[in-house]
């Protein structure tokens, strides 16, 4: 009872963030956690100092040759001309120097060696590699000349790197270079993360259904690592409360945070609130964030549990007895990083003593709209990339269980709440995953799907291009063009008319653009079908059968133009075809959706079967095209595209799949308009 109440009432984050933060000033836990001195090796990068860094010597710590040559002085040298050479001693009057030698302290400059000319007793020149005794010189030094003057880098007691500052590579040089070999840095937050729910599995288990791998506690380990924390995970607990009670007060007694990540059950955050009841004060439960509305934060209160009080001193040594702050993490992947990010990056930040993470932003387009709940923070992962002189951002999938999308973001969106979502074409602020370089580098595919448009991403991706396609359909790709939303459509779309694939399309939806097509693969479509192919399905009309289920394309989409110019030209009504308004929307998916036995057979291309084990039954030839506007086809961005369809290795990739055809791969098809 109780508990579903306050989940009810989903707390605005900054609200959340500040129950938090009150409660940790309160346990006198916000702020850095402890110090430790550190031998100061290749392992003190990434640390963070607790402490400035001053200089104890300086550098370089003497006057010191900066060229090979000869320590003189300088005063001895004025009057030395091209005309006029003067000669002068070694030993008493000059010396040589390597870079780097101490000057003698008798001398205030140095003469290049490429300056002098080196003489015997007599004064004849020798050659330059014997010791002279004396040398010529043509060019007067001015005093300090081709010196590095002591402290000329650092100054003894100089501030060389303030507190709170993050060790990189070239810090560590120069904290020994100023006489350091030991540094001061805070001490890593132990983090403990319980992973719990009776449906996961180890990774690395054979799954059966109903199983859920448990990657998101590496996640979060390898999250808890990368902000400077080091992280142990636990073994996974059952939905028990006494065995979570138990796990949880034992991490409580090493750990400054216990991240208690939830199984994906309806009831799993009830557990984990329970928790913390049980064991401290809940404080949040349900913050309105999209994704990760059940994130739980509490405070574990000390228990002296194992560890009682030893009967002649009255003290427990081996257990901190400070409070330990803990977050109820949501299952769902997208939802578990987003938390990490909100919450666990910046209480390891202020406990470390440095500024919180903060990923630079820019403000982006939206291609489609998104539409969100009004009371939520949203925050929508999107994809960026430049078309024309505008940065657009594609919303990926919604869903937070979709770990893919995690991986494919570039940034994050945040809508504020209150918005109720945005329409396409507005502009929304996007916290950057990726730096502005790779961004800009990035092919805005859209339109059809095909699984060579994965493959060369492949090879686009080792010169520095990524492709990142959208599949919306070949008739969607056009509409994209239109919209100045991509720099090129992926279509395949048969004119009933003509039969010629996609040139009558291009001029229905771009008329006023100059386009040119080319062809990236020939490709046979069919059907999909189970392996052995049970129901003996050989041709569209058996379609129509009333114990055949079908799994259809969505309309706009090449397969589905196809289908239905072949359906009406064998009479075959659609009506009677069970499953004909079941839409998927890649070729991936309508096999997907076949081979978990939802349906009995769709049309698609073969190199599905490869994927999914399934079979195929050819049926029509087709050309799928790129349509690609001239002003990006003559640009820089795209000239590795086109280098790639005429790579041998490429070639023989695709031709090693079922159904293609590399023949026509390349192929200018037409310029229009």
């Amino acid at each position: 009872g109780a508990n579903k109440i306050m989940y009810l009432q989903d707390i605005p984050l900054p609200e959340a963030q500040s129950r938090l933060v009150e409660a940790l000033k309160e346990a006198n836990l916000w702020g850095i956690i402890g110090v430790e001195q550190i031998p100061l090796d290749e392992m003190a990068m990434g640390r963070v100092l607790a402490e400035p860094v001053w200089a104890k010597l300086s550098s370089p710590h003497y006057h010191a040759a900066a060229m090979d040559g000869y320590a003189v002085r300088s005063r001895e040298t004025e009057g030395a001309s091209q005309t006029q050479p003067l000669s002068m001693n070694v030993g008493d009057q000059s010396m040589y120097l390597d870079t780097g030698d101490p000057l003698p302290n008798w001398a205030d400059a140095v003469v290049p060696v490429e300056f002098v000319e080196p003489l015997d007793l007599e004064g004849n020149p020798i050659p330059t590699d014997h010791s002279p005794q004396a040398i010529r010189i043509r060019a007067a030094v001015t005093p300090w000349k081709h010196i590095r003057p002591m402290g000329e880098d650092i100054v003894t007691t100089q501030l060389i790197l303030p507190a709170g500052h993050t060790l990189r590579p070239v810090d560590l040089g120069a904290i020994a270079a100023s006489g350091h070999d030991q540094v001061i840095a805070s001490r890593c937050p132990k983090v403990a993360i319980i992973p719990t729910g009776s449906e996961l599995v180890p990774i690395g288990s054979d799954v059966k259904p109903g199983d859920i791998i448990a990657f998101n506690s590496m996640v979060m380990a390898s999250q808890v690592r990368d902000w400077g924390g080091e992280a142990s995970r636990f073994p996974i607990i059952p939905d028990n409360l006494v065995q979570l009670c138990d796990q949880v007060s034992i991490a409580a007694q090493d750990h400054d945070l216990i991240l208690l990540n939830a199984g994906s059950s309806a009831g799993a955050e009830d557990f984990s609130a329970e928790v913390v009841e049980q064991l401290g004060e809940l404080l949040v439960h349900g913050v309105a964030v999209r994704p990760g509305h059940p994130v739980i934060l509490g405070i574990i209160h000390p228990s002296l549990g194992p560890g009682e009080p030893d009967n002649l001193s009255g003290e427990v040594s081996e257990f901190k007895v400070k409070p330990t702050p803990i977050v109820g993490v949501p299952g769902y992947p997208v939802s578990t990083a987003l938390t990490g990010e909100i919450f666990v990056e910046p209480l390891l930040s202020k406990w470390l003593g440095r500024k919180p993470a903060k990923h630079p932003s820019t403000k982006a387009i939206l291609t489609r709209k998104i539409t969100s709940p009004a009371g939520d923070d949203d925050f929508v992962r999107v994809v960026l990339g430049r078309v024309a002189d505008r940065l657009l951002a594609a919303p990926l999938a919604r869903g937070a269980g979709m770990i893919t999308s995690l991986v494919r973001a570039d940034g994050l969106a945040l809508l504020p709440r209150g918005s109720q979502g945005l329409p396409a074409g507005e502009e929304v602020q996007v916290n950057l995953y990726r730096d502005m370089a790779e961004i800009n580098n990035t092919i805005f595919a859209s339109g059809s799907h095909d699984i060579t448009l994965d493959l060369l991403s492949q090879f686009l991706y080792p010169v520095q291009r990524r492709l990142s396609s959208t599949n919306v359909g070949s008739i969607g790709g056009l509409i994209a063009l239109q919209r100045n939303e991509a720099h090129l459509a992926g279509a395949h779309l048969l004119d009933p008319q003509s039969g010629e694939f996609n040139i009558s399309y291009v001029k229905q939806y771009i008329p006023d653009t100059e386009v040119m097509i080319v062809t990236l693969v020939g490709r046979q479509q069919g059907l999909l079908v189970p392996k052995g192919n049970p129901k003996r399905i050989l041709s569209l009309s058996d379609l129509v059968r009333p114990d055949v289920i079908f799994v259809n394309r969505q309309r706009g989409s090449g397969t589905r133009v196809l289908l239905d110019y072949h359906l009406d030209s064998l009479n075959l009504a659609k009506e009677m075809i069970r499953g004909y308004n079941h839409e998927e929307f890649t070729h991936l998916a309508v096999g997907a959706a076949i081979a978990s036995g939802r349906s009995d057979c769709g049309l698609g291309i073969a190199a599905v079967t490869h994927a999914l084990e399934l079979e195929f039954i050819p049926l029509f030839d087709e050309r799928y095209d790129l349509i690609i506007p001239k002003e990006f086809a003559t640009s820089p961005l795209l000239a590795p595209l086109f280098k790639v369809l005429d790579d041998n290795n490429f070639r023989k990739i695709v031709a090693g799949l079922p159904g293609y055809d590399v023949e026509p791969m390349g192929r200018l098809i037409a310029e229009l308009p």
